[in-house]
């Protein structure tokens, strides 16, 4: 199954900080295929202040399949989820984590996250999530 990694996962990684959650992506590096999204490149890419980090980056970023996240049927979807989930009681801080989480419901992709935002649509909408080493 094709793996989206969310930007928090990104950012900890050009980071050098180790987490289950990076430590799970560089195993599956090279083992799995793995999509970026163009929402995610740019929220990554922005962080970085030097052009040499930025470059590097840019370029790794680059090498993997990146995928136009939103179009109408996926902002459509992400309105709806967002309203369900707010009938339920749950309230979602980020629309960008709304649409990240809707597109890979949506395209039955599994989703690599440090952010705890994305864990109400697993709790009630079937978002697939990937937790870190071991986990499949």
């Amino acid at each position: 199954m094709t793996l989206l990694i969310d930007s928090s996962v990104w950012i900890d990684y050009f980071n050098g900080a180790r987490t289950r959650e990076t430590d799970y992506m560089d195993g599956a590096l090279g083992r799995r295929e793995i999509i970026v999204g163009d929402l995610i490149l740019a929220e990554v890419l922005q962080g970085f202040r030097g052009e040499r980090d930025f470059s590097k980056a840019r370029a790794a970023l680059l090498k993997f399949t990146v995928l136009e996240l939103v179009g109408v049927g996926i902002a459509l979807k992400s309105a709806d989820n967002f309203r369900r989930l707010r009938k339920r009681g749950v309230t979602i801080r980020k629309t960008m984590d709304a649409l990240i989480a809707t597109f890979c419901i949506e395209q039955d992709l599994e989703l690599l996250h440090s952010d705890h935002d994305f864990d109400p649509f697993e709790r009630h909408l079937g978002l697939r999530v990937v937790r870190g080493p071991g986990d499949e």
